[in-house]
């Protein structure tokens, strides 16, 4: 336990920090890092080094170079700065590099060295250039900070939706302040600057002079200032060797230590971690490393060689040319367990297992004591936390196993919190290995999240591992083996020294038909990379022919997204590609694409009747269609010509239209069309009245209606409309006049064509019983009885019926009689009955 405890510091009586060696560096560094533009990424993330910065005493001719490393010094990229001067290097939070220029411009870069994007910080920055930069994280992403020329400050907070925001002028500022950064609160940014003895903060309206409380009377200049991890914290280095810590909204003072070192140092960053009451700062200079906190003493490090502070969310990272290492607060867990002479449950458990393993009967002593005092379920679970805060593997298992050993002797503990802290440090172990290069601890990747480092290791490109994590984890495949397939997908696709053929065969037989997975994002990134060929080979994977269709027009690949949409059966997707090729192609092109796809031309002639006539005619006429053509000018005629002459001219056109389709009666039936109206147009000039648009037999009818019989007649023999029908018309037209002194002379112009029978039903269809039964008695024999019925004369229709003998005649008359009045009625018809079936 001792040896183990010997590289613990204590700070003050209550914490323990401890130094221990993450990797062995092997860069090939050609020079000191202070010749260098540092930038690491926290959560274990990567090392970005821009040598031979732009320095007076350096040769204009050498190009800077700038590399990239992972946290074990594995080389990830490498490429020549062709650039304008660097005056700053940062990591957002999703791994990308952030080069800001002096002339106000930041160039973005993946992990690898890809160029992704660049922006501009605006042209007040681009005439005053930049003097200083800061690259911060917030809750909404990664900020950019600049201090111009001019001593003005603009920043955006987050750099994925630039919004620039131009900050307050600080008054009497002429020269760049000591030492500033950027800050976080209640969800905004601020910048806190030092102007000699004076802290001015600057937000989006105001610059406001700040005091902290507290502070060490005697200062004249602030020559460092840190703000924590988390945002909450900040630390302030003044010239008389004091450092004050307190919140970072400048309300409260936390402590203040007293260094008794004037120079400025290096760099200044928080050490703390979660959940812990203990606050530090690191503080380095050039060879000297100094952790301080609300303490009288401090902990003291001798640095060999030129070192770079990493702040952590519960440490600080410190690497030189030769080694990485990690600093930071021994956790409660690690504390209880191995500091000397512990008496914890975790401590006694641990050597009972040690015991155990040597057959001593001391670990019977020891658990036995543990159990007495009702400790063990505190034992296994101090025990399982300080194994996930272990960086040696070896110490790792060595306190799981004595938690193992533990819930052997527990009825009801949980095996989660057991399974789920070997899982966790078997993946942290995984991605810590020198040649993966992330060294997470176990608060880090907790905060972290696995998706997020799944989302890191496919950044660089270590595909095997995660899917590898993603199967002993069980993660479901949308979320694991899926997406990751994706992104090795994503990245085949850009290999431009195999040919299509291979990489679509080599994906599709690695992806399959694996859920979550589209081909048509990967197509689409091939299309990206500028390989059109290998996209559409990748689209012929994709089930979905919406997916497909997009992209394929999107290519320019118009016929080939035609045929995919036709065979998909979608119309909405068909009518898609079809205006798309409306605007793409000419007409004559556009028609003839169409001609060779059926159901496209009928779509496309569905949606020109209801939007764009004149390209239906001109459809019509490229395909020699006269007889959907002459249907065209019919409707025409109806729907846009208001006067006669050129409805009629429409007509006959509709007409030629038709005898070219060789339709003889629709020809006939349009001249008459024409005729009719000609004659309607007259007849109103003569007579007034509504004519036009009428109906044969509707015209005919309001001649009758208005009293022009003649004309009527005349119509009709016109237009050769048959007199049965004339007879009915006329019929109608008078009884609907109540004309009966005009029926009546009808009725006796000649025999009537349709009978006597219609009369009597018009008649009492108009209520006239009278009239009716005028022509009931001249109504023929076969249909006497159910005239005789309608004007309601049931005996005589009975007589009728027995004169007739006819059954089907007497069940319709005995139907007809009720119980009261027809009661005779019905006893003839039924004595007609018998006498005729004793015959």
């Amino acid at each position: 336990m001792d040896c183990y405890t010997a590289n613990w510091n204590p700070l003050g009586d209550s914490a323990f920090y401890r130094k221990y060696e993450l990797y062995s560096m092997d860069w090939d560094l050609k020079e000191e890092l202070r010749d260098c533009l540092v930038a690491a990424a926290p959560y274990g993330g990567p090392i970005a080094l821009l040598r031979n910065p732009w320095r007076k005493e350096k040769a204009a001719s050498v190009r800077p170079v700038l590399d990239i490393y992972s946290a074990s010094g594995m080389p990830l990229a490498s490429l020549l700065w062709k650039s304008g001067p660097v005056v700053s290097l940062g990591w957002s939070a999703e791994e990308e590099l952030l080069c800001v220029q002096e002339d106000g411009a930041v160039l973005v870069y993946g992990l690898h060295g890809d160029f992704r994007r660049h922006f501009s910080m605006g042209n007040e920055v681009l005439q005053n250039r930049v003097l200083d930069a800061r690259i911060f994280h917030t809750e909404f992403g990664s900020g950019v900070a600049i201090l111009t020329g001019a001593h003005r400050f603009t920043l955006s907070a987050n750099v994925g939706d630039l919004k620039l925001r131009r900050m307050p002028e600080v008054p009497g500022l002429q020269s760049a302040p000591s030492c500033w950064t950027a800050l976080c609160q209640d969800r905004v940014a601020h910048i806190l600057l030092a102007v000699g003895p004076d802290l001015y903060l600057l937000d989006h309206a105001a610059c406001s002079a700040v005091t902290p409380p507290g502070l060490a009377p005697g200062v004249s200049s602030f020559l460092q200032m840190a703000v924590s991890f988390t945002y909450r914290h900040l630390a302030l280095f003044t010239d008389t060797g004091y450092i004050w810590m307190g919140t970072a909204s400048l309300k409260e003072k936390l402590c203040e230590f007293n260094c008794n070192i004037r120079a400025p140092p290096k760099q200044m960053v928080w050490c703390s971690r979660p959940r812990s009451k203990e606050r530090a700062v690191v503080v380095a200079w050039e060879r000297r490393l100094m952790v301080v906190g609300d303490a009288p003493e401090s902990i003291q490090f001798v640095l060999d060689e030129d070192s770079y502070l990493v702040p952590e969310l519960d440490g600080v990272r410190i690497f030189s040319r030769s080694t990485h290492e990690f600093l930071h607060e021994v956790p409660a867990a690690s504390e209880e367990i191995f500091k000397i002479a512990s008496m914890a449950p975790g401590a006694l458990l641990l050597e009972a297992q040690k015991e155990y393993e040597k057959e001593s009967q001391k670990a019977d002593e020891y658990l036995r004591e543990i159990q007495e005092l009702g400790q063990l379920t505190q034992a296994v679970q101090q025990c399982i936390e300080a194994a996930g805060h272990e960086h040696q593997p070896d110490m790792q298992k060595s306190l799981l196993r004595a938690a193992s050993f533990g819930k052997c002797f527990l009825d009801r503990f949980p095996p989660d919190s057991f399974v789920h802290m070997c899982q966790d440090l078997r993946v942290l172990n995984a991605v810590r290995d020198y040649h993966i290069g992330i060294p997470l601890t176990y608060s880090q990747y907790k905060q972290l999240t696995i998706q997020v480092l799944l989302d890191r290791l496919v950044l660089r490109r270590l595909y095997p591992l995660a899917i590898q994590i993603c199967e002993y984890l069980r993660l479901p495949e949308v979320q694991g083996v899926s997406r990751i397939l994706a992104h090795w997908a994503c990245y085949k696709v850009q290999q431009k020294d195999v040919s299509d053929e291979d990489v679509a065969r080599a994906i599709n037989q690695k992806l399959g038909d694996t859920p979550g997975v589209s081909y048509s994002d990967i197509a689409a990134r091939a299309y990206g990379c500028g390989r059109t060929e290998l996209a559409i080979k990748l689209l012929e994977y994709e089930p979905r022919s919406g997916e497909q269709v997009p992209l394929l027009l999107k290519m320019k690949r118009s016929k080939l997204a035609l045929s995919k949409a036709i065979e998909s059966g979608d119309t909405d997707l068909v009518f898609t590609v079809l205006l798309h090729l409306k605007n793409e192609l000419n007409r004559g092109d556009f028609f003839m694409t169409l001609r060779n796809q059926p159901m496209a031309l009928s779509l496309y002639r569905q949606f020109c009747k209801h939007q764009e006539l004149e390209t239906l005619k001109d459809l019509y006429n490229q395909d020699d269609n006269h007889q959907e053509l002459g249907s065209f000018h019919i409707r025409a005629s109806y729907a846009a010509e208001e006067r006669i002459e050129g409805r009629v001219a429409a007509l006959q056109t509709a007409a030629d239209a038709f005898y070219k389709a060789k339709n003889e009666f629709a020809a006939k039936a349009t001249e008459d069309q024409m005729r009719l109206l000609r004659l309607q147009r007259r007849l109103e000039d003569e007579l007034g009245g509504q004519f036009l648009d009428l109906s044969l037999h509707d015209t005919v009818t309001t001649l009758i209606l208005g009293g022009h019989n003649k004309r009527a007649e005349q119509l009709a023999r016109d237009f050769r409309i048959p007199d049965k029908r004339l007879w009915w018309l006329k019929l109608t037209a008078l009884a609907d006049l109540e004309d009966w002194e005009e029926l009546e002379k009808f009725s006796k112009s000649k025999k009537s064509p349709i009978g006597y029978l219609p009369f009597v039903e018009i008649c009492m269809k108009q209520h006239n019983k009278y009239e009716a039964k005028k022509y009931a008695s001249r109504v023929g024999p076969e249909q006497k009885v159910k005239a005789l019925l309608l004007v309601g004369d049931v005996a005589q229709a009975a007589d009728v019926a027995i004169e007739h003998r006819n059954e089907a005649e007497l069940s319709l008359v005995l139907s007809h009689c009720t119980g009261a009045t027809d009661g005779a009625t019905a006893d003839k018809i039924q004595r007609a009955r018998a006498q005729a079936q004793k015959k």
